[in-house]
């Protein structure tokens, strides 16, 4: 089976974890019946290929047609429940101690799962319960609950079984420090923004001193997402990034994919498209030099395709800080 190739990275906890998922941003369960049908079978397909690690979000809406594409798959016998890694995430409006452990059962109930490999906190702000609350000039209103009591709240989900393991979401060295002062179960990964224009190397170092694995998210760039500018440029467009897919005869996804398996960094690229799933997969029979390596870390110029804007008033928005 093709899955075997994956390498695995070990959390702090022991919990063995692909270092290669498929992220589901963007795959959103929000228009007509057939293109439901679409992510489901891209789903999958996924699976075909070898993707054990699935990435999501209850913000992404798309839990319930992921969990009918992984259970029917489980029911087909091609895989076996603990031969995946499903990581979701805790949404911003769910913060409060009580809302917790509640919001990832509403997860586990759309997945039809009795509980995932990985839980995350979304982004590290806490916002009004009334998901649509703006002020006058249409930024989102903050909570004000801290995301320490959200951090005891993810702890107490962990020790019910409802997850494996837990995480972070978007948190700089800031925030994660102030997490590990209180934590009684450290988070096992921070998943951030990465891409060469975007190597965080500094919050990468910090996070490995503490036993703490970066996940990337957006590592092909984001060029499809609704937001994105004309003039922006596209790290896949990136000429660096095409002399090094034409010395390996790769493809430019599988260049940047491989450069983040290369920094130890785990990496959930997103495609629908099956050839793409395949060509993204197929990443474990070539080795980028540390020259090669220097060179794509050379781009960095810490430019983020997500800010979260109508949350930049908020005092824990992230990007504040410089890492």
């Amino acid at each position: 089976m093709a899955s075997n190739l994956t390498k695995m990275v070990k959390f702090n906890n022991g919990q063995l974890y692909p270092i290669l998922g498929l992220g589901t941003w963007q795959a959103s369960a929000v228009i007509d019946d057939s293109q439901h049908t679409a992510l489901i079978n891209s789903i999958k397909s996924a699976i075909d290929v070898g993707y054990r690690h699935f990435d999501c979000a209850a913000i992404y809406n798309n839990e319930k047609l992921l969990g009918k594409a992984i259970n029917d798959k489980i029911l087909e016998g091609v895989v076996k429940r603990d031969e995946l890694f499903i990581t979701s995430k805790l949404w911003n409006d769910k913060h409060r101690f009580e809302l917790v452990e509640e919001a990832l059962k509403n997860t586990l109930n759309d997945l039809c799962l009795s509980y995932v490999d990985l839980y995350l906190i979304h982004w590290p702000f806490g916002t009004s319960e009334d998901p649509n609350a703006t002020d006058s000039e249409g930024r989102l209103l903050g909570s004000g609950v801290s995301y320490l009591e959200t951090w005891k709240a993810m702890e107490g989900c962990v020790q019910k079984g409802l997850t494996k393991s837990i995480g972070v979401s978007n948190f700089n060295i800031r925030q994660l420090k102030d997490i590990l002062e209180i934590a009684t179960i450290k988070p096992v990964v921070n998943q951030v923004e990465c891409h060469p224009y975007l190597t965080q190397n500094k919050l990468k170092e910090f996070c490995e001193s503490n036993g703490i694995l970066l996940t990337g998210y957006a590592p092909l760039g984001s060029a499809k997402r609704s937001w994105a500018g004309p003039e922006e440029d596209a790290i896949l467009d990136e000429p660096i990034v095409k002399q090094l897919a034409d010395k390996y005869k790769k493809t430019n996804a599988q260049i940047l994919i491989k450069f983040q398996i290369q920094r130890g960094v785990i990496v959930i690229p997103k495609s629908s498209n099956p050839k793409r799933q395949k060509e993204n997969f197929d990443v474990w029979d070539f080795e980028l030099t540390s020259q090669d390596i220097d060179l794509l870390e050379s781009l960095n110029k810490n430019a983020r395709y997500f800010e979260f804007n109508t949350a930049k008033h908020l005092k824990d928005h992230p990007f504040f800080d410089e890492a």
